[in-house]
């Protein structure tokens, strides 16, 4: 039986969920009036310097809010203008499920590994001091995008809570 120290690659610990909504005051209203907040919100998609996706500033348009859950958080996205990732799952599946993201040491070794097991990128971002994402297809083999995340800090024992 695999469990998170001898499972392969960098889907081991996971990080958050990540909805997709058409309206995310609406939908974060919602989960207050059932008790589910306080929310915030994440830090400005700017800070993301290096991006390879579709449309780097319609990615920088995404309106995103976050709630801790225990050990794993639940984000929010709403699209902005533009050719997103975010948005093109919107208008092909709708609301729900956008992805799965995992905390990993090293994101560039994550991606490699995530590479190896046949997983595309579909979209990445790095800031100025290396972390951040590479959010992976599987298509066709799975419900969801599945994601691997560095948060600055998380190394030293920081960053969990308020970079998401």
């Amino acid at each position: 039986m695999m469990d998170e120290t001898t499972r392969p690659g960098p889907f081991k610990s996971a990080h958050h969920i990540s909805l997709v909504v058409r309206d995310l005051d609406r939908t974060v209203a919602f989960y207050e009036s059932i008790g589910i907040g306080p929310w915030h919100d994440y830090p400005p998609m700017s800070d993301y310097v290096a991006v390879e996706m579709p449309d780097p500033e319609a990615f920088r348009a995404v309106r995103v809010k976050w709630v801790q859950l225990g050990p794993i958080a639940l984000q929010i996205m709403e699209p902005g203008p533009g050719d997103s990732i975010q948005r093109r799952v919107l208008e092909s599946r709708g609301e729900g499920l956008f992805h799965i993201s995992f905390e990993v040491d090293d994101i560039e070794a994550a991606e490699a590994q995530a590479k190896a097991m046949g997983l595309d990128v579909v979209m990445k971002g790095r800031r100025a001091d290396g972390t951040g994402f590479s959010h992976f297809d599987t298509a066709g083999q799975g419900a969801a995008m599945l994601s691997a995340r560095q948060t600055p800090g998380a190394k030293d024992g920081g960053g969990h809570g308020g970079d998401r």
